[in-house]
């Protein structure tokens, strides 16, 4: 079947395809994603394979010259010149790769290069880099016309989905969230991955990205570099790990796209806030603009920015304070992968094992939304405890506390609560029970809010389980 038969028998909206239904198209019709991209542009646009392929170079060549400035001459106010640091004869390398280490050199330099002469956006300004860094190197390296063809149409197709998802500020839609989904595809496209592999690949590229502002980095020298070269660097693990390594990877391209997309709104109204306090005193100004604001303005400006980095002393002296020594810095060994989502519960539920007496006969776990989705990782963990008082090192405990609970015929609810972080475990046993009723934090730790018989009991069994308990 053709590209377009196959579209037309999954109801895909030929001509405007997503990128898993061109991934699935792929793999139907055993062409690379690339190509059926082409393949799209051809049949729903009535130009020929050249004229897409034109207008492709096309949409590329300010940009491309905008990089050249970059590593040439190009200084920019937040960057200064470090693509010509990058692409000079002492340069350093990057990544050890040399093709990866031009992609992140041309990368920058096309920031440095919009600083000069501006670039054409996708997303926004900051994707267009690495774009623009990709290809730049790929022409470079690749003598494969066709192959690198193919490998645009990938990062366009990519980009361009993300150009509509991006309807607010935040890097997660642009520099680095869609930088470096679109280079992901496209190293695995340029080394003739599956289209499975670029699904992948997309889906891991995109995970650390979520919800990343770029506000700190619009006026603050320097935070843009590790931005948008960091997405090529993401990409590049990303699709060595979807193409060579047995990782799994659940998670459907499209739906991480489109959550991405709602993060990035959620993102725009309660992290960009935040970054904006922080990094305000260290925005780039310029005093010609300034001029023409009212002094006073501008000097309840200069103490709202003094007494935010009063504010951050305190709270980072207060993180130090509180930091475990060097000598002790871990707590202890957590199975089933995660402290927060598996340790923490588990020591809650310990508390109230020990909290109780007798013969135990009936777990009850209460889990907050997050910890309830999470929960075929830490109930195993939570049984454990509240049956044998396991610690959260206890791997073979782990692995049998389902099997167990069933073979001492153990009643065993679990509860979804709506409150954030709560995390609250009943063991009812024979001679007395045990409640403990704790908030959930990182680092296998806890706050203690109740406990029955009483809290003051709890805190003393904390204590000799060497489990933390913080105060928030």
């Amino acid at each position: 079947m053709t590209v377009s038969e196959i579209a037309k028998k999954h109801a895909f909206d030929y001509g405007h395809m997503t990128l898993g239904e061109c991934i699935r198209t792929a793999e139907e019709s055993g062409l690379s994603v690339g190509e059926v991209i082409l393949t799209e542009a051809q049949d729903t646009t009535g130009k020929s394979r050249r004229e897409v392929i034109e207008c492709m170079e096309s949409a590329f060549s300010h940009n491309l010259e905008a990089a050249q400035i970059g590593t040439e001459s190009g200084q920019s106010f937040l960057l200064g010149t470090v693509g010509q640091d990058l692409t000079g004869e002492e340069k350093i390398p990057v990544a050890g790769d040399t093709f990866v280490d031009k992609i992140v050199a041309y990368t920058l330099a096309a920031q440095v290069g919009n600083h000069t002469i501006g670039l054409c956006p996708c997303a926004g300004t900051g994707d267009s880099c690495p774009y623009t860094g990709f290809v730049k190197a790929m022409k470079e390296e690749y003598s494969d016309t066709d192959l690198a063809s193919r490998t645009m149409a990938v990062i366009l197709k990519t980009g361009g989905i993300f150009r509509v998802g991006k309807r607010t500020t935040g890097c997660n839609m642009e520099g680095i969230g869609a930088g470096a989904a679109a280079t992901a595809a496209a190293f695995v496209e340029l080394a003739g991955g599956t289209p499975a592999q670029m699904e992948k690949a997309v889906v891991l590229a995109l995970s650390p990205t979520i919800s990343v502002p770029c506000t700190p980095r619009v006026l603050v020298p320097g935070l843009c570099a590790t931005h948008i070269g960091g997405g090529v660097l993401i990409a590049r693990l990303a699709s060595q790990l979807a193409m060579h390594t047995s990782i799994p990877s659940t998670v459907p391209v499209d739906v991480m796209i489109a959550m991405a997309a709602q993060c990035h709104l959620a993102s725009a109204k309660h992290v960009v806030p935040v970054t904006i306090e922080y990094m305000e005193p260290f925005f780039k100004h310029d005093e010609r603009v300034d001029a023409y604001v009212d002094p006073q303005v501008l000097e309840d400006e200069r103490t709202r920015q003094a007494d935010l980095i009063k504010k951050a002393t305190v709270e980072i002296r207060e993180l130090a304070k509180r930091a475990n020594p060097i000598t002790r810095p871990f707590g202890e060994a957590v199975v089933g992968g995660s402290s927060q989502g598996v340790g923490s519960p588990t020591n809650c539920a310990r508390i109230a094992h020990f909290l109780s007496k007798g013969t135990v006969h009936k777990v009850k776990i209460e889990l907050y939304s997050e910890l309830f989705a999470r929960r075929a990782i830490n109930v195993p963990g939570i049984l454990m405890a509240a049956i044998d008082g396991a610690g959260t090192s206890d791997a073979v405990s782990y692995k049998e506390s389902l099997d167990r609970a069933r073979e001492r015929g153990i009643d065993v609810e679990i509860i979804e609560v709506e409150e954030p972080s709560v995390q609250r475990i009943t063991v009812e046993a024979s001679d007395g029970n045990g409640m403990a009723d704790s908030l959930n934090r990182g680092g296998a730790r806890l706050v203690l809010r109740d406990a029955y018989p009483s809290v003051e009991q709890a805190r003393e069994i904390a204590e000799k389980l060497n489990i933390v308990l913080i105060d928030q």
